[in-house]
């Protein structure tokens, strides 16, 4: 811009003022300093931070069939943790489609059951590619009264990602430490949040192989609590069949059903909880019946 152009902008209040509309649009979002009001949300630090989930997408705790260990575990370290006493992060590993994401918001659900106000716990879902936006987070969080469970489904972390540094600051380390009223539950496919090919890997590169991988490793010991979830037998996929289809009421003989039901699961090539799940939702669509 010349010095004639410098002049007649400076000249020209609406055009200043286009341009300072079009510099505000081009700055990053504000994040917001306070807890908003509500029980859960997505943490999107590119749209202001915390924004509001009027409605969490869950199931009843009483059909999650098959990971009853798992669940009474989990059941009970929220529960003391919302009720301020000493609790453990929490890493939910394994199978897919075996409830792992399923249980954390249902579990969320029922310790909020017959609570009020601020004695309501408060979810937040992180998503992957914004882990290392966690200590902005926290910093929000750390000033709010209430207790708060922080969530991240499918986490894991691949060769040369660093984000995972700062999830390690906020669960433990760090000269901040994480806040007393929060708690972080992450599930994963994997048990030790990276592939074992680059375990391997690394281990056969490095001058000191123990600790070429012990940096990455160690993350998962910052979980407290390792709760396993395998693939289920045929059993415990009928018993889940049987649970959802009582629940919804749908109208179909018990014999009719176990048969349609192991059709499903051989034709989808293996059995979960997620297999169950849109089995059913197929039936109740071919019987009109709808899913409350």
């Amino acid at each position: 811009m010349t010095s004639s152009d410098k002049n007649d902008a400076l000249a020209n209040p609406a055009l200043l003022a286009r341009i300072a509309d079009a510099l505000e649009r081009l700055a990053p979002a504000s994040l917001a300093t306070t807890l908003p009001d509500g029980d859960a949300f997505v943490w999107e630090p590119v749209q202001g931070g915390l924004v509001a989930v009027p409605h969490v997408s869950h199931v009843d705790i009483a059909l999650l069939k098959g990971v009853e260990n798992q669940r009474d575990t989990l059941l009970a370290n929220t529960k003391r943790f919302a009720q301020g006493l000493p609790a453990n992060n929490a890493l939910l590993w394994g199978a897919r489609g075996m409830g792992k994401s399923s249980l954390v918001k249902a579990v969320h659900e029922e310790v909020n059951e017959g609570r009020k106000g601020a004695d309501r716990l408060a979810l937040i879902e992180i998503h992957r590619e914004d882990i290392d936006t966690l200590p902005l987070l926290l910093r929000t969080l750390r000033a709010s009264k209430r207790r708060i469970v922080m969530f991240c489904d499918d986490l894991s972390f691949d060769k040369d990602d660093t984000s995972y540094k700062s999830l390690k600051a906020a669960l433990e380390g760090g000269i901040e430490g994480r806040p007393t009223n929060t708690i972080f539950y992450a599930t994963s496919n994997r048990r030790h949040l990276m592939p074992r090919d680059l375990v391997d890997n690394e281990r056969g590169t490095a001058i000191n192989p123990g600790e070429a991988v012990e940096e990455k490793v160690s993350l998962s010991d910052r979980f407290g609590l390792w709760l396993g979830f395998h693939h289920c037998g045929q059993d415990e996929y009928l018993s889940m069949i049987e649970g959802y289809a009582a629940y919804h009421k749908l109208k179909i003989a018990p014999e009719e059903l176990r048969r349609r039901a192991l059709a499903w699961a051989m034709g989808r090539g293996g059995r979960s909880g997620r297999v169950a799940w849109q089995f059913i939702q197929d039936l109740a669509g071919e019987l009109g019946q709808k899913l409350d």
